[in-house]
């Protein structure tokens, strides 16, 4: 697929540094990027996404990305009619337009506009993906995440039911999210983690979490996004020799952990030194976890999980 670099109705070349999109094979600022009101995606959050970083000027891990968006496609029933060589060349054309060698790229797909008039049947929208990038996000601020970050457990709100929402299908349905941040925000807190029905940890908005006890790595299997960082992670842990498990994590059990940090492809590997009252670490970064932040950035320098991109000259 050739994707045209094309601004409608302008005749310079604009500026992309800040952010770029990439719609209906034409790359825009992203400032100019729009989706129609009646789209379902927007008024029915009928859309799924994924979010690929890109590292010095290579995608990390893409292979991964997109087979879990593909994934994600298929399981609501999104067809966009383009091949993952196609997205992939959608992106690569999209970063190499910006510019940007550190980036957060993300690629959608809509249910799209109902086509028959006053129809209500999801089968007559009409699919549509684009995708979007700006300059890297870090979803724990990098001098927070240095020191150690401080996480609320949010009270007020539990995570979507997995046999509600699927949590392993990427969504914006963050209803519970957004409840559980304003919480955190009121008492101080940088980010929060949201709790199942039963009491078990998840997840929090963009990242999972794991728990490091005796030098064993434990993270949840439940109502979570299986997450590409939180992968990575269980992958470098094997490499260095480190036990893992993926299963049920008590809040009881993460308090009583000796160290806690979170993955998220918005900054890899972030230290978490309180949990609400808990402090973990001596309120430092701990051993193993700081361990597994560095591991990450060389994984991320592994030309075996980089995707280069080949930027306009």
């Amino acid at each position: 697929m050739t994707v045209p670099f094309d601004i409608t109705g302008s005749s310079e070349t604009p500026n992309l540094s800040t952010g770029g999109a990439w719609m209906a094979g034409k790359i825009m600022p992203i400032s100019q990027a729009s989706i129609p009101v009646t789209d379902w995606g927007l008024i029915h959050s009928d859309i799924t996404y994924d979010v690929v970083p890109v590292w010095d000027g290579a995608f990390f891990r893409l292979g991964h990305y997109l087979t879990r968006f593909f994934r994600s496609m298929e399981t609501l029933n999104l067809d966009p009619g383009l091949t993952p060589e196609e997205i992939t060349a959608a992106l690569q054309e999209l970063v190499s337009a910006t510019g940007l060698r550190k980036a957060y790229v993300a690629m959608v797909t809509s249910r799209g506009v109902n086509m028959v008039p006053g129809s209500r049947d999801p089968r007559d929208c009409r699919n549509h993906f684009f995708a979007w990038c700006v300059p890297y996000i870090h979803v724990i601020r990098p001098e927070v995440a240095e020191a150690g970050a401080h996480v609320h457990i949010a009270r007020s709100v539990q995570r979507i039911s997995p046999e509600s929402v699927d949590p392993r299908v990427k969504n914006y349905h963050w209803g519970d999210f957004t409840k559980g941040l304003l919480e955190a925000k009121g008492v101080g807190a940088e980010t929060t983690v949201l709790l199942d029905g039963e009491g078990n940890v998840t997840e929090g908005p963009g990242f999972n979490v794991f728990a490091v006890k005796d030098r064993r790595l434990v993270t949840a299997k439940d109502g979570v996004l299986e997450g590409i960082s939180r992968q990575t992670v269980l992958d470098i842990a094997n490499e260095m020799g480190l036990a893992t498990e993926v299963r049920t994590l008590p809040l009881e059990e993460l308090l009583q952990s000796d160290e806690v940090f979170i993955t998220t492809s918005g900054g890899g590997v972030a230290p978490i030194t309180r949990v609400d009252d808990h402090i973990f670490s001596n309120g430092a970064p701990g051993e193993v976890t700081m361990a597994i932040r560095n591991a990450y950035f060389d994984w991320a320098a592994r030309p075996e999980n980089r995707t280069e991109i080949n930027y306009n000259s």
